[in-house]
């Protein structure tokens, strides 16, 4: 498939349908195909040519969703900037991504010191929605991910990556009509937020974005029974925020509720399914370098659905994407047995950006069906069982999903560390009383205030890095491999 290609014929042909609803106004794909070829024609007048990777601030406005279809007709990739996390993490992203233009739509531009486009008032130019011709080496985009060492590390994905994505999409036969309406919940930092614009726009459906000053959860609710919904793609998360109302949600229109992002448990999408009588519902799995997911489960109405420990399997492997079960030796463990889940397949990454050392811990070929095959090591503890599915059974390594965000504990541990000039510290993720993840600190020390470690942390990390609790302990306990005892420490926060 030509991606940019039925990109473009997707907008010329339902110039006349909705492409877009955010912030209480529509926008046809008429409208949004000019303001995509105004802001093109600035990229081109505006920037070199050799500029590949382009700086965009993630605002939740007609102009952001139409600067990465600019970039991408224009054969360039975009990277991501999230306003609100601190300046010195984006300052790091900047650097590491080559960046020399940022697309900017806000009302007061951003980063003043850097060569910027201000999207938000280009005069109008000629409609030109014809795509320059793009290999499939070609970038699409860079999502900066948590990194163990303090620096977030870059994911690339290319054309062929999102092609073999969502040509596997559709061949998971959950179709999408011109005549649907889609929820966009995500923000743009978040690779889930690709197949949430993207998936609605090759089909000329319609669009529907959460503000940012809106509280998710409830504009959610708000959008799926005023509009009437037919297809979201949220983040269980949203599920137990959402819990205390679904007595009062019905939604019949909805005919497609996927999840992704974090363990979905199965009592929960029990109650959700009773909400969306007519709903097919799906639970998908996949890290940022398999581009967006690769595995999927539809959940059983009427059966048994296959779980551990109550929560939903993440199914059989998607098209394009094989998966394999290994042991620390990388040799495949039996059926019913539990190792690293590993990827292979077209929508996985060519590797982290300008990061040979992590590269090398994470990837690595492998002779598979006859042929030397190239992995990731996710860092899931999974296993297979008769029929094929893959049950989740937790992390290898000392990973945990926040609000959907995949959070390195270690990162948070060595920003604490930091600022407390050698003090020990242990990041621990734990479940709070709605089921929702967070991160917790346990400090080895007497009791202080906290209030200047939080600060400090503020700047180097988004919020949903920052520990919503912090206690102390006078020397942590160890197991019996002399290890710290981070099953102990989770306990304190119970």
């Amino acid at each position: 498939m030509n991606l940019i290609v039925d990109i473009q014929q997707s907008i010329e042909k339902h110039h006349d349908h909705n492409a877009f609803y955010i912030g209480q106004e529509y926008y046809t794909y008429k409208e949004f195909g000019q303001v995509v070829s105004d802001i093109r024609k600035a990229i081109q007048v505006s920037s070199k040519k050799e500029e590949i990777t382009f700086g965009l601030i993630t605002n939740d406005d007609i102009q952001t969703y139409a600067s990465i279809i600019a970039l991408w007709m224009e054969g360039r990739a975009y990277v991501p900037l999230n306003p609100e996390f601190p300046e010195s993490r984006n300052q790091m992203v900047i650097q590491q991504a080559d960046i020399i233009t940022i697309l900017d739509s806000s009302k007061e531009q951003v980063f003043e010191e850097h060569h910027t486009i201000l999207t938000k008032n280009l005069e109008n130019s000629e409609i030109d929605l014809t795509p320059v011709t793009v290999s499939e080496e070609g970038l699409v985009y860079i999502f900066f991910t948590s990194g163990t060492t303090g620096t977030p590390k870059g994911v690339p994905i290319n054309f062929g990556n999102l092609s073999g994505f969502m040509d596997a999409f559709w061949a998971l036969d959950y179709p999408i009509t011109s005549d649907d309406r889609c929820l966009q919940m995500f923000e743009l930092t978040f690779d889930l937020s690709v197949v949430s614009y993207l998936a609605p726009m090759l089909k000329g459906a319609c669009i529907y974005t959460i503000p940012k000053d809106e509280i998710k959860y409830s504009y959610i609710f708000e959008l799926m029974e005023d509009h009437k919904l037919t297809f979201s793609l949220m983040v269980p998360s949203i599920l137990h925020y959402l819990r205390p109302y679904f007595d009062e949600i019905d939604c019949p229109a909805m005919k497609y509720s996927m999840f992704c992002g974090e363990a979905l448990p199965l009592d929960v999408t029990e109650e959700w399914s009773k909400c969306l009588p007519n709903a097919t519902i799906a639970n998908v799995y996949g890290p940022t370098e398999c581009t967006i997911y690769c595995t999927d489960y539809t959940y059983n109405r009427e059966g048994e659905n296959k779980t551990h420990n109550g929560v939903l399997t993440i199914g059989k492997d998607m098209k394009n994407t094989t998966t394999i079960i290994v042991d620390e030796d990388n040799n495949e463990v039996a059926i019913g047995e539990s190792g690293e889940l590993c990827l292979s397949g077209a929508q996985l990454t060519t590797g982290y950006w300008k990061n040979k050392e992590k590269n090398k811990a994470v990837f690595f070929h492998k002779e598979y069906q006859g042929k030397n095959t190239r992995f990731y090591r996710t860092g899931d503890l999974c296993s297979r069982d008769e029929e094929g599915d893959i049950l989740y059974l937790g992390r290898v390594d000392f990973q945990a999903k926040i609000q959907g965000f995949r959070v390195e504990l270690s990162e948070i541990e060595f920003h604490a560390k930091a600022a407390l000039d050698k003090i020990n510290v242990v990041a621990i993720a734990f479940t709070n009383s709605i089921h929702n993840t967070e991160i917790g600190v346990v400090i080895e020390s007497e009791d202080f205030n906290t209030q200047e470690l939080v600060d400090y942390m503020k700047t180097k990390l988004p919020a949903y890095m920052i520990p919503t609790q912090m206690k102390f302990i006078q020397s942590f306990p160890l197991n019996t491999n002399g290890k710290i005892d981070r099953n102990k420490l989770t306990a304190m926060f119970s």
